[in-house]
C-alpha cells in the first residue's frame, strides 16, 4: 500500500534548512509552497542586481550583493519556520475540540 502526501510526515526542519542553504528556494518547495519559493528566488536575484547596480567597484563583494544576501537569509528563516510549524502540527495530531458544559 502506497502512502499519500496527506499521511507522509513532513521533513525534519533541520533537514529543510540544510537543503535550503545549498539550494535557495528549495526549502519552500519542500514545504509544499513552490510558488512562494519561485517568487523568493526572483526577489533574491532582483535585490542582488539592484544593490550591485547602486554600488561602485570600490565596495566589498558583500556590500555589492547586500540585497541578495539579505533575501537569502530571509529565505532560510522562512523555510525553517514553516518546516517547524508543519512538523509540529503533524506530530501533535488532530486537535481535540473543547468540551463546553
Amino acid at each position: 500500500m502506497s502512502e499519500t502526501n496527506a499521511t507522509r510526515p513532513p521533513l525534519h526542519p533541520w533537514l529543510v534548512l540544510a537543503i535550503a542553504a545549498v539550494l535557495p528556494g528549495m526549502g519552500q518547495v519542500l514545504n509544499q509552497t513552490p510558488q512562494r519559493g519561485l517568487v523568493m528566488v526572483f526577489f533574491l536575484i532582483f535585490f542582488a542586481m539592484t544593490s550591485f547596480q547602486l554600488t561602485t567597484p570600490e565596495h566589498s563583494w558583500l556590500a555589492r550583493h547586500a540585497g541578495g544576501v539579505f533575501m537569502y537569509g530571509f529565505m532560510l528563516i522562512d523555510a525553517y519556520r514553516f518546516a517547524k510549524i508543519r512538523h509540529t502540527f503533524f506530530h501533535r495530531g488532530p486537535s481535540q475540540p473543547e468540551n463546553k458544559t
